[in-house]
């Protein structure tokens, strides 16, 4: 039966901090997006962190003063700001006092549309990695041909680096935002490689290839082994496994390849008064595609293998933009993400170290089974 306490602790609203100040648009942009989402949800409450003086005529103006509490801080982490000059003097910075809020438990999850280096940096070092991760991943929802419309993918650029025990923890992180964040039962996971063949690609990767296997039924995913850089968008797997250099090539690829085909399709449909005429007649299909592939609408990188959820919006975004990161950040945090996270990576990291431990006595020294 459930109790009083408990039932009380169910309807308390989740609580979002908002780094307001790390955008290129400014704090205003921030606050618009705050308003847009808090208009399709009335339980969320915000945080928000940059100048008081500022920031309250925003929120005013926008009418969400009984739903925001203002943290005063008036340093800003630039574009340009190295993260290791971030860490030795930001502390007086919006990005700063948003992450403490998720550290000291008043907020569920952090927002930011900051200088990702040092918001990855002092992420690490404020919310600290779980137990068993070496290297946090960045993952971003990528469109696909899949039913649920987007494909995880990552590392996208946290850490350049990635060894066979990084790519299996990168795999256990990505099949739990998607069974969280895309609601999938059963993910399929697949490791980016030059083929699809076992014998292809580098040392760590054919290791990273053993490893995934021998964990996907007791992490709940099916692993469909390696895939191919067409498949990012496919529909063969729904996350997709890599290093952080090869993730924000791909990353920054797409979005280039994205912008270039929108640019073609203005032109060609600009080119004559009977292409205008075309494009008069299309433009429900058009409406209906830009719709389907605009990444404002799923703006929002995760910080995945933290003490804490991050979100990390697109520097670029508009307030369309920034509600879509908070939205999805508020998805996670009413779903449990981070903690059920932290119980796979836990439960996976004790398989594995009593795997080692067991694995030289599993036979006798005459040979035979024990």
């Amino acid at each position: 039966m459930t109790s009083a306490s408990e039932k009380t602790q169910a309807a308390k609203p989740l609580v979002l901090s908002i780094d307001a100040m790390g955008g290129d648009r400014g704090p205003a942009t921030i606050v618009a997006g705050l308003a847009l989402f808090a208009k399709r949800n009335k339980q969320a409450k915000f945080i928000l962190h940059g100048p008081a003086a500022e920031l309250e005529t925003l929120v005013d103006k926008r009418q969400l003063g009984k739903r925001v509490e203002i943290r005063d801080a008036t340093g800003v982490v630039s574009m340009h700001d190295k993260p290791s000059s971030v860490m030795r003097t930001g502390q007086n910075t919006s990005m700063w006092s948003a992450l403490d809020s998720v550290r000291d438990g008043k907020a569920a999850v952090a927002v930011s549309c900051g200088n990702t280096g040092a918001l990855m940096l002092l992420s690490m070092v404020r919310l600290r990695k779980l137990p068993g991760v070496n290297r946090p991943a960045i993952a971003v929802l990528w469109p696909s041909r899949n039913p649920q419309g987007f494909n995880v993918m990552l590392d996208v650029g946290a850490d350049i680096r990635a060894d066979a025990q990084d790519l299996l923890k990168y795999a256990l992180m990505g099949a739990s935002y998607a069974r969280n964040g895309l609601s999938l039962p059963t993910p399929r996971v697949g490791l980016l490689n030059v083929g699809t063949e076992e014998h292809k690609g580098r040392a760590e990767l054919k290791q990273a290839h053993e490893l995934i296997t021998a964990q996907a039924d007791a992490n709940g995913f099916e692993f469909v082994g390696f895939v191919e850089g067409g498949d990012i968008s496919g529909s063969r797997c729904d996350v997709i496994v890599t290093d952080g250099f090869t993730g924000n090539i791909a990353l920054k690829t797409g979005e280039g390849t994205a912008s270039l085909i929108g640019q073609f399709l203005r032109e060609a449909f600009a080119y004559s008064p009977l292409s205008r005429v075309a494009a008069l007649l299309s433009l429900t299909s058009l409406k209906r595609l830009q719709a389907r592939i605009d990444p404002r609408r799923k703006n929002g990188g995760v910080f995945l293998g933290l003490n804490g959820t991050v979100v990390k919006s697109h520097g670029a975004a508009d307030a369309t933009g920034v509600a879509a990161a908070v939205e999805l950040a508020y998805d996670l945090a009413q779903s449990g993400f981070g903690d059920r996270l932290a119980a796979r990576i836990a439960s996976a990291a004790s398989a594995a170290g009593m795997a080692a431990t067991t694995e030289p006595t599993d036979q006798k020294k005459d040979g035979t089974n024990s």
